[in-house]
């Protein structure tokens, strides 16, 4: 439903971590802006705000100060991020504040990301490298993409990014989603899936559901040729599980953006594995990405200054944005 502060001037709490928004002033028009680098500071700012912008999308902070800190006011959240699972939790749904994201600035790009992954793996990219490096001729035969089979599990803009740009390179791709529907298998056939399957792309939200599906058990049913891409969340996969099979060889390697603790200790052995590909959460980090942003959320704040429909409303229930609700 449209979303209305009731009052000429629209309040805005922004967690920003130390950096601030590019050019948010410029694009907030009058609205007050009140900044916040941590969770002290946003117990101080949050009280009377009338809209919450979490840049600073990796911190807890929100859910550290709900309980203790006055929201009365609070009728807008939204995320720079994808991924809502770090402010959409419960006491934040009930509150009936709405709660949006970023959907759409990600999409392309990681898209890329997973497509530059595979070819990497395909073409022994790593090895290359490091022959290199030591001034050695080796001639080896690679892999072809075309013909590959990749499950993508996640059917929203990032999935389907992800399996387009795969498909168009000649893999067999087949998109899960949380339900069946033209083209997209429900999430409970993916164990009928896997047996068969190259390449593994986790694109999905956290949810309850999607929380540690990558396991041993669901590991074991994937062949040994196998390659895991995590772009989703670290948690959507039992890291420990997920090691062990890369160290033994019961999987082939892994490309992963995420991690169950972030930053990544640098006592963990997936570091200096040769078949682990390791990003630092940014495979949808473009140049630029940090401008589209804040012109998303500027777009909104209009919206919801205008009481109209706000873009990239999460649905509280399954925790993610439906198709119904809008597109960027």
């Amino acid at each position: 439903m449209p979303v209305s502060a009731g009052q000429d001037l629209t309040t805005v709490a922004v967690l920003h971590g130390g950096e601030t928004p590019p050019g948010l002033e410029r694009h907030a028009g009058d609205a007050r802006l009140r900044f916040a680098a941590d969770a002290d500071e946003l117990a101080t700012v949050l009280p009377g705000s009338d809209v919450l912008l979490t840049w600073d999308f990796t911190s807890d902070a929100v859910k550290a100060v709900w309980e203790a800190t006055d929201t009365s006011a609070l009728r807008w959240v939204h995320t720079a991020s994808a991924g809502v699972d770090r402010v959409a939790f419960p006491a934040l749904l009930a509150s009936g504040a709405t709660l949006t994201n970023s959907r759409g600035v990600f999409d392309r790009p990681i898209a890329e990301f997973v497509l530059g992954a595979v070819i990497a793996f395909a073409k022994d990219t790593a090895r290359s490298l490091a022959l290199q490096r030591e001034r050695t001729w080796r001639h080896r035969e690679t892999e072809t993409v075309a013909g590959k089979v990749a499950t993508v599990v996640g059917s929203g803009p990032i999935g389907r990014a992800v399996a387009d740009l795969l498909g168009a390179v000649g893999m067999r791709v087949r998109l899960v989603g949380r339900r069946a529907a033209d083209g997209v298998h429900a999430f409970d056939e993916l164990p009928g899936l896997l047996p068969d399957t190259d390449h593994l792309v986790l694109a999905a939200p956290l949810t309850d559901a999607t929380r540690g599906m990558l396991h041993a058990g669901t590991i074991a049913l994937l062949p040994e040729r196998a390659r895991v891409v995590n772009v989703g969340r670290g948690a959507l996969v039992v890291q420990d599980d997920l090691t062990e099979a890369l160290a033994t060889g019961r999987l082939a390697g892994a490309a992963l953006d995420v991690f169950e603790v972030e930053p990544l200790p640098a006592a963990s052995p997936l570091w200096a594995m040769e078949h682990v590909l390791l990003s630092p959460h940014m495979s949808g980090d473009v140049v630029g990405w940090k401008d589209m942003l804040v012109e998303l959320f500027a777009d909104n704040l209009e919206r919801f200054r205008d009481g109209r429909e706000l873009r990239n409303v999460v649905d509280p229930e399954r925790g993610y944005v439906s198709s119904s609700a809008g597109k960027v």
